[in-house]
């Protein structure tokens, strides 16, 4: 099972690769979101929640940017309430900063 430790982080990074790749904006989005699902996916299975919080956090960035601030609220509030040390992480504090606008 360790050599599939990172594939949430995998699916994740792939996703922000086809957001900055310049390629068709629609069909990019929805590629991307799909990986940032199966990244948040994978993470739960494995029980990852460092690899959830980033990959939900880079969901919650897509959805701001498409008009969908409730669900992105929703999703990152979850998750970041997990937590209960390492809000200096820049993990973390990304997340917080995500919600603040989100507000």
């Amino acid at each position: 099972m360790k050599e599939h430790c990172y594939d949430a982080e995998l699916y994740r990074l792939q996703g922000k690769l086809l957001l900055a790749s310049g390629a068709n904006a629609a069909e990019a989005e929805i590629e991307a979101e799909a990986k940032f699902q199966r990244a948040i996916e994978v993470s739960r299975r494995q029980q990852a929640k460092s690899l959830e919080l980033r990959a939900t956090v880079s969901l919650a960035k897509l959805w701001q940017s498409r008009g969908k601030q409730a669900e992105a609220r929703r999703m990152l509030t979850e998750i970041a309430g997990w937590f209960s040390e390492g809000f200096g992480t820049v993990d973390l504090l990304e997340a917080k900063a995500i919600l603040e606008a989100l507000l």
